[in-house]
C-alpha cells in the first residue's frame, strides 16, 4: 500500500474516531502511531511516541497557554462576570433590547480574560439568562444572544485557539492575538445590528425596561470593569507595542489577576483551589492534544498527503477565492459533527500549506478559520455552545435555541464575507505591530 493511500485511510479513521467521541488526543496518537508504523516501521513509530510528547511539552512557547488560562480562571472565580454585566447593563439596559445588548457586551469584555468559548458561554449564560427571563425576554432571543456572545471567546484576544494555531503553523502568536481585535469588534457591531432588526420586526421579543440608571450609578459600576480593561491593555497592549512577548504578557496578566483578587479580598482558599484545578485540567487537555497533533502531523508529512494536495490545488486553473470557498465549506461541514479544536488539529497540516501557496496571509486565514469554526459551534447536530446553554436553560427546548440563533449565524457569515473582501481589517494591526 502506498504512503498516500495510508495517509488517506488515516484521515478517514481519525474522522470516524472523532465522530465516535474518542478523546481527541487519544485518536490523534492512535492514528499517528499506526500510520507511522505502517510507512516507516514500528521501531521508528515507537521512537516517535517516546520522543514527541517530551519535545512538545518542553517547548517554551507553550507556557503562554496555562498562564492566560490561569488569568481568566482567577478573574472568573472572583465573580467579575456579575460585575461586568451590572456595569454594561447600567449603561444600555434601559434601551429596547438593552439586556440582550448587555449580554453581547458582557461576553465581549469577558472574552478578553477568558480566551475560551465554553468558559465565556457558561459564565454569561448563568448570569444573563435569569435576568432576561425576569424581564420576560423570549427564550429564542435570550439564548441566541448568549450563544453568539460566547463565540467571541476565541476571537477576541487572548484566544487560546489562535495561540494553538500559531503553535501548529509557526505564525507569530503575538500578531495572531492582535489580529482578532478588529474582527471581534466588527462581530459585536453586527450582533447588535441583528438584535435591533429582530426587535423592530417583533417588539415582543424584548419588552422595554422603564428604569434608567442615574449617571452616578453608571460611573460607580465601572469600578468592577477596570481590572479587566487594565489587564487587557497591559498584556495585549504590551504585545502590540513590542514591550512583552506573549508569554511575558500572559505571566503579567496572571500575576495581575492574583493581585486584584487579593486587594479586593475576593480570593479565598476555595477560589484558589478551583481556579488552579480548572487551569491544570484545561492546560493538560490542550497539551495532550498538541502531543497527538504533532504525532499525527509527522504521519501526514511522511505520507506526502499535504504536499500532493498542495501541488494539486496549486495547479488548478481556477480563481483562488473559489478554492477558499470550498475550504470554508469543508470546515463548515466538519463543524456540524466535530468540535472546533479537533477541526484545527485535523485540517491545519493540510489546509495551511494550500492557503499560503495560493497567496493568502497566514495570520488572516487563522482568523477566517476561527470564524468558520465559530459557525459550527452554533449549528446542529453538534452545536457545542447550544448544549452548554441548554444545561443552564433546561426549560428551553433545543429547537427553540437553534431557531433563535439562526439570525446570529447569518451575522457571522456576513462578518466572514466582509473579512474576506477586506482582509486589511485583519492584517492592519499586525502590520502596524511589525513596523
Amino acid at each position: 500500500m502506498s504512503p498516500e493511500m495510508i495517509g488517506i485511510l488515516g484521515v478517514v479513521l481519525l474522522l470516524i474516531l472523532f465522530i465516535l467521541k474518542v478523546p481527541v488526543a487519544g485518536a490523534l496518537i492512535i492514528v499517528g502511531l499506526a500510520g507511522t508504523g505502517m510507512i516507516r516501521g514500528w521501531d521508528i513509530a515507537l521512537l516517535q511516541l517516546g520522543r514527541t510528547p517530551f519535545e512538545t511539552a518542553f517547548s517554551y512557547s507553550l507556557s503562554v497557554i496555562p498562564l492566560f488560562i490561569l488569568m481568566g480562571m482567577v478573574l472568573s472565580y472572583c465573580g467579575l462576570g456579575k460585575d461586568l454585566f451590572r456595569a454594561v447593563d447600567s449603561w444600555v439596559g434601559h434601551m429596547r433590547g438593552g439586556l440582550a445588548l448587555a449580554t453581547i457586551g458582557t461576553a465581549a469584555i469577558f472574552s478578553a480574560i477568558s480566551g475560551s468559548v465554553n468558559a465565556t458561554t457558561a459564565t454569561v449564560a448563568k448570569i444573563t439568562l435569569p435576568e432576561m427571563k425576569k424581564y420576560h425576554y423570549k427564550p429564542s432571543l435570550s439564548t441566541a444572544c448568549v450563544a453568539a456572545g460566547g463565540t467571541l471567546g476565541i476571537l477576541i484576544p487572548p484566544s487560546v485557539i489562535l495561540i494553538l494555531y500559531g503553535i501548529l503553523t509557526g505564525e507569530n502568536i503575538g500578531a495572531l492575538l492582535i489580529a482578532g481585535i478588529i474582527p471581534g469588534i466588527l462581530q459585536v457591531i453586527l450582533f447588535v445590528i441583528t438584535i435591533q432588526i429582530l426587535i423592530r420586526r417583533d417588539p415582543s421579543l424584548a419588552p422595554v425596561r422603564e428604569v434608567k440608571a442615574p449617571l452616578a450609578e453608571k460611573i460607580s459600576t465601572l469600578k468592577g470593569v477596570w481590572p479587566i480593561l487594565g489587564l487587557f491593555i497591559i498584556s495585549v497592549g504590551g504585545i502590540y507595542a513590542g514591550i512583552f512577548t506573549p508569554t511575558e504578557a500572559a505571566g503579567i496578566g496572571a500575576f495581575g489577576a492574583f493581585m486584584f483578587a487579593l486587594i479586593t479580598k475576593r480570593l479565598n482558599v476555595k477560589n484558589i483551589r478551583s481556579s488552579l484545578d480548572d487551569t491544570v485540567r484545561l492546560s493538560a487537555m490542550i497539551f495532550f492534544i498538541l502531543m497527538g497533533a504533532n504525532m499525527f502531523s509527522q504521519f501526514l508529512s511522511i505520507s506526502r498527503i499535504p504536499v500532493e494536495v498542495t501541488n494539486f490545488v496549486s495547479g488548478l486553473d481556477v480563481n483562488r477565492y473559489i478554492i477558499l470557498f470550498f475550504i470554508l465549506l469543508v470546515l463548515f461541514v466538519l463543524g456540524l459533527f466535530i468540535d472546533g479544536l479537533s477541526i484545527f488539529v485535523l485540517t491545519l497540516s493540510i489546509l495551511y500549506p494550500i492557503v499560503t501557496s495560493l497567496g493568502f496571509d497566514g495570520i488572516w486565514f487563522g482568523v477566517i478559520m476561527v470564524m468558520a469554526v465559530n459557525i459550527g459551534l452554533l449549528t446542529p447536530p453538534l452545536g457545542v455552545s447550544i448544549f452548554i446553554i441548554k444545561g443552564v436553560a433546561r426549560d428551553v427546548p433545543l429547537q427553540t435555541i437553534f431557531r433563535g440563533v439562526t439570525p446570529m449565524v447569518l451575522a457571522m457569515i456576513v462578518c466572514t464575507v466582509i473579512l474576506i473582501i477586506f482582509p486589511q481589517l485583519v492584517t492592519f494591526l499586525p502590520d502596524l505591530m511589525r513596523n
